[in-house]
């Protein structure tokens, strides 16, 4: 008897693994899959879009701090696809409307403001603050996601994301106040 319920509870544990396996994606997995396609691909074309916000800048300060964020946007895109490859998922990417619009938005400022102008450097941190800003409601989403579907490793890997994203906006609003906006003010 007692081999007859301990196969038992294997062939159980076993139907529980391949049923869960064999399961369709549910329509909560789907919304973050699709989000998380989303955030890769404006994490992968905001990477070229930061370099022109950089050059397009007088501040040397905001030059630097968009280059250093930059680099920070490459590992993001690779955070991202260790979390695929965590899911067991190629990565794959799902054109952002909405970053798209972000970038547009900033190129539109560079162009409308003149050159060596410390009101182009505040509109570049304005454009620059809304793109922070979308990161941050979007990993801070994901995270959620994760950790409700009950993936903390994963929930991991974007909280340290979410933790740069917000770094770069405290340092955007930090070059602002200390002399950008002020220098704008007066031109």
């Amino acid at each position: 008897m007692a081999t007859t319920k301990t196969q038992s509870k294997s062939s159980t544990a076993s139907k529980k693994s391949t049923s869960k396996a064999a399961m369709p994606e549910s329509k909560f997995q789907k919304l973050f899959n699709e989000e998380l396609k989303d955030i890769y691909w404006a994490e992968k074309n905001l990477v070229k879009a930061l370099g022109k916000m950089a050059k397009a800048a007088t501040s040397e300060e905001l030059a630097n701090a968009i280059t250093e964020h930059q680099e920070q946007t490459k590992g993001h895109v690779e955070r991202l696809e260790q979390v695929f490859e965590m899911l067991g998922q190629a990565p794959r990417a799902k054109k952002c409307e909405a970053m798209e619009g972000l970038i547009a938005e900033g190129q539109e400022v560079v162009e409308d403001t003149e050159e060596d102008t410390a009101v182009r450097d505040a509109g570049i941190i304005i454009c620059s603050q809304k793109i922070e800003h979308y990161e941050i409601a979007a990993y801070g989403s994901l995270r959620t996601l994760a950790h409700v579907m009950g993936n903390d490793d994963v929930a991991a890997v974007l909280e340290q994301t979410l933790n740069e994203e917000k770094e770069a906006d405290s340092l955007l609003t930090q070059i602002a106040e200390s002399s950008i906006n002020e220098e704008a003010s007066a031109e």
